[in-house]
């Protein structure tokens, strides 16, 4: 644990503009620097970095935060590794906290057979470029249309063909036994207890971590089949604690900066697809080599992008493998298309055929949405047979209803009701009767099956996986939008002083002791007994207020939030600590001809009459639920109760409306 105040003579060192510049070509402009964004695709400069303030965003993208957050982002590293980093760049010293004895060995066990793992990347890479290696699995790369330059860089091996080779070269470089057979790289007979090496006469393919340790291995056998004898075409490595299969792709250490940038991650099956794939300069490829699909790898993909074009070979067993991948990333609220190759190809043979450009061009035409591809291929047997055909139709509608968010639901069902010609109302039905067993009692049906939700769903929010930036964090909508601006004003304007006018209760003479908008804010808050549903922005606000009594200054206390550990709370900040970057519901400051002192005076307190009419609104909302619950079962007393506070909650809405100047 790197100790707080190594953490803050980093954050107090690192300058946002030296940062990006290691990574982004930026231009002077007046106080700012410019240039193009490193997180999506353009041709004009929408990326700013302010050094006063010790913040970077992008016009385009919306993305922003501190140097901590852009190496976080860029690099796709860790908090405590992205300070490491930064301490290396400026040249301070981390010296960690003590840690506990069981840290210790579990940190020092994994650092030991990922240094296992890295020997062997070497020694089998050694061993490809002479004798049997260099005949043998050189020659076979070579054959497969792998160049040098791709073989060096993906660390492709071979694994000789004495048993003794590797386990001999690691014992004499120290590595002990339990490390060895932990790693999967050497096994022993039960009846002997000397070592002897897990991959034998086979090519190698190191398997990286996302942050490029070597954590695995795939190996290839370039024998063929003997009968009567068993085979195993290719053999992984086994699981261990740094080589965890269902969490782990093939090629996503190379892939992972491209995927981010061009917000598309292609998947295929095999290690040879990514690797030609990646030579041909379709560079954001990863595989599930070694073990079907899984929600880790999906996961793991979802870290970097929502859209993801599956790319399987286009006979029976890829087609079938499509269709299971197909649902997997939609009930993980992803976006997926689906491109088969040709039949008789796979993505590796097929890139080989190709150019770049032609590889392009033929993804680009050739990448179907789900629903037709399922509906094409479900309905090669069933456009003649009513049954089959509404079989199909139902099969697919059981796919729309594994999508997690709402709105996207609601556009399939409208785009099946055209391709299909069935009433809207039908699908509806289906799709909502297949989403009660997902929530209540898992599903069964097509051969898929899902377990009910860890989490209660509530009356009135769905799932909502596919949401992105700020949406994704919030729990409440309805209270959302008015939490967010009170925040907005709290980050950019909590330290300015309102300036109330004589007449008013809140007038204070003195100009050094009047109300802050935190101050007036907080106070509001306090008043109603109210605080912020959606735990985000609660846990934001929380987190200035403990800086904003520690007497820090507003742009001290933004950028500590942007460089503080919870990146939940140093990202709303990054949203909303400033009005170019949130519009907020009330005129601009440009468009009222007042000092921002005076123009904060009138609209805070609106926008707390804006807060206190949601509240309202939410309690309306969830009165309205009980009531209804309460008429289902014919309990007439808490009808009435509940019909009573309704009244009252309606009068208080259209007072508070009234003085928003909405009703009269």
């Amino acid at each position: 644990m790197i100790p707080q105040e190594t953490v803050q003579k980093i954050l107090d060192t690192a300058r946002i503009e030296e940062v990006v510049a290691d990574f982004v070509s930026l231009r002077k402009r007046g106080a700012e620097w410019w240039g193009c964004c490193p997180f999506h695709n353009e041709k004009t400069p929408s990326f700013h970095v302010v050094p006063a303030k010790g913040i970077y965003y992008c016009f385009g993208c919306h993305k922003g935060g501190s140097a901590v957050g852009f190496v976080m982002e860029h690099e796709h590293m860790s908090y405590p590794d992205a300070l490491r980093y930064l301490a290396r760049k400026y040249n301070i010293e981390v010296v960690e906290e003590e840690e506990s004895a069981e840290d210790i060995a579990a940190r020092q066990r994994n650092e030991s057979l990922l240094l296992v793992s890295e020997f062997a990347e070497e020694f089998f890479k050694e061993r490809l470029t002479s004798g049997e290696g260099k005949a043998v699995g050189l020659n076979y790369f070579h054959t497969r249309g792998l160049e040098d330059a791709t073989i060096v860089k993906y660390g492709l091996g071979w694994a000789p063909s004495d048993r003794h080779s590797f386990t001999d070269a690691a014992k004499e470089k120290g590595f002990k036994d339990e490390y060895l057979l932990e790693t999967g790289l050497c096994a022993k007979y039960d009846d002997k207890p000397e070592l002897h090496d897990r991959f034998v006469e086979r090519v190698t393919f190191p398997i990286h971590s996302v942050s490029g340790r070597v954590i695995g291995f795939g190996a290839r056998t370039l024998k063929s089949k003997e009968e009567g004898k068993p085979y195993a075409k290719y053999v992984n490595s086994k699981e261990s604690s740094i080589y965890v299969k269902n969490q782990s792709l093939y090629g996503i250490w190379f892939a992972k900066g491209d995927i981010a940038k061009k917000d598309k991650c292609y998947l295929v099956e095999g290690y040879l697809d990514v690797l030609s794939m990646h030579q041909l300069g379709i560079t954001n490829t990863v595989a599930s080599s070694g073990t079907a699909l899984t929600e880790g790898q999906i996961r793991l993909i979802g870290r970097f992008t929502k859209n993801v074009t599956i790319m399987y070979d286009g006979d029976d067993a890829g087609m079938k493998a499509a269709l299971r991948g197909i649902d997997m990333f939609l009930k993980e609220g992803m976006n997926v298309k689906v491109v088969l190759i040709p039949d008789g190809d796979d993505p590796d043979s097929y890139s080989r055929k190709h150019t770049l450009e032609e590889m392009e061009a033929f993804l680009a035409s050739s990448e179907q949405d789900f629903v037709d591809f399922k509906s094409s291929l479900l309905m090669r047997d069933a456009s003649a047979d009513p049954l089959k055909r509404a079989e199909v139709i139902n099969e697919i509608a059981d796919t729309v209803a594994d999508i997690p968010d709402a709105v996207k639901r609601e556009t399939y069902i409208d785009f099946l009701s055209r391709k299909f010609n069935i009433r809207r109302t039908a699908l509806e039905e289906r799709i909502g009767a297949t989403r009660s067993r997902i929530l209540i009692s898992g599903r069964k049906g097509s051969g898929r099956f899902q377990p009910p939700p860890t989490e209660d769903p509530g009356p009135r929010e769905e799932p909502r996986q596919e949401l992105t930036g700020l949406d994704a964090l919030e729990e409440n909508r309805i209270m959302a939008k008015a939490e967010r601006d009170l925040l907005n004003f709290i980050l950019t304007y909590g330290t300015a002083r309102l300036e109330f006018q004589s007449d008013s209760d809140f007038y204070i003479e003195d100009e050094e002791e009047r109300l802050t908008v935190f101050d007036f804010i907080s106070q509001a808050l306090e008043a109603d007994g109210a605080v912020f549903v959606n735990p985000a922005y609660q846990a934001t606000l929380d987190a200035y207020s403990g800086l904003y009594y520690e007497g820090y200054s507003q742009g001290e206390i933004v950028k500590r939030l942007l460089d503080g550990a919870d990146r939940t709370v140093a990202y709303v900040t990054s949203q909303l600590s400033t009005d170019e970057r949130y519009e907020l519901t009330i005129k601009n400051l440009r468009d009222a001809m007042m000092s921002k002192g005076s123009w904060l005076t009138k609209y805070v307190p609106k926008a707390i009459l804006v807060f206190q009419n949601c509240r309202l609104e939410d309690r309306e909302y969830k009165l309205k639920e009980e009531l209804r619950k309460a008429q289902t079962v014919t309990d007439s007393d808490n009808e009435e109760r509940l019909m009573r506070e309704l009244v009252k909650v309606g009068k208080a809405i259209k007072a508070v409306k009234i003085r928003l100047g909405r009703e009269k």
